[in-house]
C-alpha cells in the first residue's frame, strides 16, 4: 500500500464556495471540494490547477496551503479492494478564480453530478449540507479565517 497525495481547492467568490455535487449509494447526496490525486512528477500546485479545470471547468491559481488532513482505512477488505484510496493525504489550498468564464469540465469524478456555487453560510458545523472530507466541513470557517495551515488530524475509517 502506498500513501496517495491528493489536493483540494477552496475557491471563494462573492461569499460562495465552488463545490462538486456528488451522489453515491453509500452516502446519498453530498458535496466535495474540487480536487484529486497528484500525478507522478507533478507539483501540488500543478495538481490543484489541473484537477479544478478537469472537474469544474474553471482556471484557478493556488494562493496558499490552508489545511492538511489524512484518511486511513482500517478495514482490510477496503484496503485490498481500493489500495490507492486506503491512505490519503489531503492538501487543501485556498485558490483564486482566474477567470469567471467556465469551460466544459473534461474529467469529472465518478460520483460527481455537477459543480455549483454554495453560500458559505450554508456550510456551518450544524448544517444539513454534508461536505467531504468531513474534517474540512467541520473546520471550514477556521480554515478560511486562518493565515497559517491547519493540521486537521487523522481520520480512521472502516
Amino acid at each position: 500500500m502506498s500513501i496517495r497525495n491528493t489536493v483540494k481547492a477552496l475557491i471563494i467568490k462573492d461569499n460562495k464556495i465552488l463545490l462538486n455535487r456528488c451522489r453515491d449509494e453509500k452516502f446519498g447526496d453530498y458535496f466535495s471540494l474540487p480536487g484529486g490525486g497528484q500525478n507522478k512528477y507533478e507539483t501540488l500546485h500543478e495538481a490543484v490547477v489541473r484537477e479544478c479545470l478537469e472537474e469544474t471547468g474553471y482556471h484557478v491559481k493556488p494562493v496558499r496551503l490552508a489545511a492538511l488532513c489524512e484518511t486511513i482505512f482500517t478495514n482490510e477488505e477496503s484496503r485490498k479492494n481500493h489500495p490507492n484510496l486506503a491512505h490519503r493525504m489531503y492538501h487543501v489550498f485556498i485558490c483564486e478564480l482566474l477567470d469567471s468564464q467556465q469551460s466544459t469540465p473534461t474529467e469529472k469524478d465518478a460520483m460527481q453530478v455537477g459543480s455549483e456555487w454554495v453560500d458559505i453560510s450554508q456550510l456551518t458545523a450544524t448544517s444539513d449540507v454534508r461536505l467531504f472530507p468531513m474534517a474540512v466541513g467541520e473546520n471550514l470557517q477556521e480554515i478560511l479565517d486562518g493565515t497559517a495551515p491547519v493540521f486537521l488530524g487523522s481520520d480512521y475509517k472502516d
